[in-house]
């Protein structure tokens, strides 16, 4: 098994869904590299789930002034996982935040020594959790193949500025993480 914890970031109906504002246009291509990835991680596993606050604050009101539509309690539809991954999601991180370097994702990875990092959007939530980790001491690897940004562009971008922060961060594929796992 591939060493470390799988942090699938975001997976949700609200990125999937193509009618969708925030739709990330090659969700299913990162959700294929997802499934592909779990079961090398079995049990070592968090899916995240961005979801809007009760009252956003500070900048956040000016996000959800420009987002109206998001301002939803986090047990609507549209911050759901998508479908196929509901199921496989014994471990779920919610968090108001881009980021999901929380303190509980930090202690489940602490035992683990690494994270893995899938899901979207490459150049917003998957950056932010990557550079968070990185700075507090964290290997981090990032599935390029398993991850989907706003457009293709946003995610080669964000894989790049990822690249720089070599040897905290790097940039993988689904096939050599699972080829470390053999």
């Amino acid at each position: 098994m591939t060493p470390g914890l799988l942090a699938v970031i975001d997976m949700q109906r609200v990125f999937a869904d193509p009618g969708s504002p925030w739709a990330a246009p090659r969700f299913a291509d990162a959700a294929a590299g997802v499934r592909r990835l779990l079961p090398a991680f079995g049990d070592r596993v968090t899916f995240t789930r961005f979801v809007a606050p009760g009252t956003p604050e500070g900048a956040w009101r000016a996000y959800y002034e420009r987002w109206p539509f998001a301002l939803q309690p986090p047990d609507a539809g549209l911050w759901q996982l998508a479908d196929e991954f509901a199921s496989d999601a014994r471990h779920v991180l919610d968090a108001t935040t881009f980021g999901k370097w929380t303190p509980e994702l930090a202690r489940r990875t602490t035992a683990l020594g690494r994270l893995v990092l899938a899901g979207v959007s490459t150049d917003c939530c998957v950056l932010s959790t990557a550079l968070a980790a990185a700075d507090a001491g964290v290997e981090v690897l990032v599935a390029a193949d398993a991850c989907a940004g706003a457009d293709d562009d946003s995610h080669a971008k964000a894989l790049q500025v990822l690249d720089l922060y070599r040897p905290l961060v790097r940039v993988t594929t689904v096939d050599e993480l699972l080829e470390e796992a053999t």
